[in-house]
């Protein structure tokens, strides 16, 4: 079967397509058959002016125009589609939505922090790995934070914090913020288990791709603030040129290290693990779960 998910996000608009298999065991395989990633860049808009422009609006159609296109194009019966941060600010999110259900059939629903971060979560990567230690999701995006935390098997906390790569950009985060994450994050994760973190968003694997390391190895703590500061010290031109990267993350991949780098501070992980997953890979996982009872009763 295949299914879809749309994230709309603060920074970029994400499309992924993913088949979802069975075998003879019953043992199920997700499958990504494509990822389009459109950079919208929503937040730029909507944090300092509180609204989506019309340019940006047009962008927006267009981008969910070709996203239909593609669904029908793979034949993609079952499609969630969520938006996270700047279309939670924006004031004149609703009637976009509303137009874009009108021209596309597609429908958006504008998620809470809350959900963001569950959603993330249904990705269960903690659940495989060791149980000797805590493990702490963060999903950093253009709007946000979403922090997971999960030990002794249990899914103990989970917050969004207004704290993300487009509003350090546009000095937006005040310091009594990032204190109260830091509160936050100490105590949640006092008395637990050493922690590990997992890391999702697509700076994170930038910098993983980065780093040349094989997939499942963890980066260091000591690697991700070397980055920060080595990345910190050059400029938006030089980060394009000198490290291959796109101007849409050359300019976000600073603030996005120093989110990571204070949160793996605050709660004392040493490591992050970068499996390459992110909001849309959650909702594909959700979606899958709502479907799978009536799909099971047709297979049998």
């Amino acid at each position: 079967m295949k299914l879809a998910a749309i994230d709309i996000g603060s920074n970029a608009a994400r499309l992924l397509i993913t088949e979802v298999q069975k075998d003879e065991k019953g043992i199920e395989s997700f499958n990504k058959l494509n990822l389009v990633r459109v950079p919208l860049r929503l937040g730029f808009d909507v944090f300092e002016y509180g609204n989506i422009s019309k340019e940006k609006t047009s962008m927006m159609m267009q981008t969910m125009k070709a996203f239909k296109h593609l669904l029908n194009a793979y034949e993609v019966k079952h499609v969630i589609a969520c938006a996270t941060s700047a279309m939670r600010d924006a004031k004149n999110a609703s009637d976009i939505i509303r137009k874009i259900k009108l021209e596309t059939d597609i429908s958006i629903e504008v998620i809470s922090g809350d959900r963001e971060a569950g959603f993330i979560y249904e990705n269960h990567i903690a659940e495989n790995l060791d149980k000797d230690h805590s493990y702490l999701y963060i999903d950093v995006g253009g709007g946000s934070t979403e922090l997971s935390f999960f030990s002794n098997g249990i899914l103990n906390y989970k917050e969004s914090f207004n704290i993300g790569t487009i509003r350090l950009l546009k000095e937006m985060v005040t310091d009594t913020e990032w204190e109260l994450m830091k509160e936050i994050v100490k105590s949640f994760t006092k008395g637990h288990k050493e922690v590990v973190a997992i890391g999702s968003g697509g700076n994170i694997n930038k910098v993983f791709s980065m780093s040349k390391r094989k997939d499942g190895k963890p980066l260091s703590f000591d690697l991700i603030k070397d980055y920060y500061k080595e990345l910190s010290n050059v400029s938006v031109e030089d980060r394009i040129s000198k490290y291959d990267l796109r101007a849409d993350r050359a300019d976000v991949i600073v603030p996005a290290l120093q989110i990571y780098s204070n949160v793996m501070r605050w709660s004392g992980a040493l490591e992050i693990y970068v499996p390459k997953i992110g909001l849309a890979d959650g909702l594909i996982h959700h979606l899958w779960e709502e479907l799978k009872r009536p799909v099971d009763l047709i297979l049998k």
